[in-house]
């Protein structure tokens, strides 16, 4: 199997959806390792503070920007966009309950802007708490469906970040199955500089599912399917984890990728 390029870059996607309330923000580069292009250079203009926070977090500074946006927020509260990027900083330092803070007061000050609630799955994930992240990630689903033209056309949604050992793990989740082999989940694995070295995909292609369907008539038509876990890399390396039944509940995989990462090296990291 090829190498899948779709959704490389989705914790830039997370950073770039609160920079657009902070200003133009220009195409986003540096897709192979998950690398965003800096803002643009009137984003956060009028504000040094905020435009400073903006260039640490692209930077993966995301202690001095958390340091930034606190600035800002201590003169200007209602700020939407500091609250928001705080929350952003805040996700990525794994600091939870801190994240949920600023991203329920952007989402109070902008109830209507659906890139807040992209940030609320994060921060909820965060926290641990499960009933608030899926809350929004149902919502996000409807906004998919039938709300602006932006979030119409997103294909997923950064879910969590989450540390595992020296590394940091980006989950990500399509609205739609993505690509021929149609992903539900990419795993991004990033070194502690935010550079990407693996990635694990689960996958339930066509091909499988009819054989295996043909197989399991019972659970077929319960709704559930056969999934593959698999793992790569850059110069086309990949490996085959695993193989699994059933349906694509996010917290029974991810235990399945946290055991696999665990217990098998990392190639290129």
């Amino acid at each position: 199997m090829t190498k899948s390029t779709a959704g490389c870059g989705f914790s830039c996607a997370f950073l770039l959806g609160c920079c657009a309330l902070a200003g133009p923000v220009p195409a986003q580069s540096g897709a192979q390792n998950g690398t965003s292009a800096a803002a643009a250079p009137n984003a956060g203009a009028g504000n040094p503070t905020l435009s400073q926070g903006l260039s640490a977090l692209h930077a993966n500074h995301a202690r001095q920007a958390l340091t930034d946006f606190q600035q800002v927020l201590r003169s200007d509260p209602n700020n939407t966009a500091a609250n928001l990027l705080a929350s952003t900083a805040a996700v990525e330092l794994f600091q939870g309950q801190l994240a949920v803070q600023y991203a329920e007061k952007a989402r109070q000050l902008d109830p209507q802007n659906w890139k807040i609630h992209t940030t609320l799955v994060a921060a909820y994930s965060a926290a641990g708490m499960k009933q608030q992240r899926d809350h929004e990630r149902t919502l996000l689903e409807q906004l998919h469906r039938t709300g602006a033209p932006d979030a119409r056309q997103a294909t997923g949604f950064l879910l969590e970040m989450f540390p595992l050992g020296a590394y940091r793990v980006d989950a990500i989740e399509y609205f739609e199955p993505m690509g021929k082999f149609h992903t539900y989940y990419r795993f991004l694995v990033r070194q502690a500089d935010g550079h990407r070295v693996w990635e694990v995909d689960v996958q339930s292609d066509d091909f499988d599912q009819k054989s295996w369907a043909e197989a399991h008539a019972t659970e077929a038509a319960a709704g559930e399917r056969q999934f593959q876990i698999t793992g790569r890399g850059g110069d086309n390396q990949a490996v085959d984890y695993r193989m699994f039944s059933g349906r694509p509940d996010y917290d029974n995989i991810r235990v399945m990728v946290v055991e696999i990462l665990r217990s098998r090296s990392i190639p290129g990291a």
